[in-house]
């Protein structure tokens, strides 16, 4: 699965890319999450607020740091 954390780098996407290594942790997942921190690569998401967190492409989370539990379940529902 491909886990993208989206943001500028501000405290608030720095804890959702936290919360989602968290998230793998608890399910026993290794899957890289990775950083988007381009602005031009952001807005090819359509996000219009950040932090946001796209699963497979998939933008399922913006505006704000989901949990950890949140993003388990996010994460449960797109496998």
């Amino acid at each position: 699965m491909k886990i993208q954390v989206l943001g500028p780098g501000c405290p608030k996407c720095r804890q959702l890319e936290a919360n989602a290594k968290e998230a793998l942790r608890l399910l026993g997942m290794n899957d890289p999450v990775e950083k988007v921190s381009d602005i031009r690569e952001i807005m090819k998401f359509g996000v219009m607020m950040t932090p946001a967190l796209a699963l497979d492409g998939k933008v399922v989370l913006s505006g704000k740091v989901a949990t950890a539990a949140e993003i388990q379940s996010a994460i449960t529902s797109a496998l």
